[in-house]
């Protein structure tokens, strides 16, 4: 098991049910993978620094998550599928 940062930017016109919803499914699927959510940071609505997909605006969450390399790939799928998400990026804390 390896320790990750995930850090997704959702779209801003997202109400907070939507969010939410969005987010336990992404937390299902780490957990399906044999992985855990350790910790969940919500920060907010920043502006972006380019316009990605006509939105100047995102709503950044930060997730630490604890799970094996070899389901990051399924993992970065599912999320690229998402229309709400924007953007992700999955890094290894060391």
């Amino acid at each position: 098991m390896r320790k990750y940062e995930l850090v997704c930017v959702f779209q801003p016109d997202l109400d907070e049910n939507a969010l939410n919803a969005l987010l336990e499914k992404v937390k299902g699927w780490i957990s399906e993978s044999g992985g855990s959510v350790d910790k969940v940071e919500m920060w907010g609505r920043r502006k972006l620094a380019y316009i990605i997909k006509k939105q100047r605006e995102g709503q950044f969450v930060l997730m630490n998550v604890t799970m094996k390399p070899a389901a990051t790939a399924g993992l970065e799928r599912n999320l690229r599928y998402q229309e709400p998400i924007i953007r992700h990026m999955l890094s290894v804390v060391s």
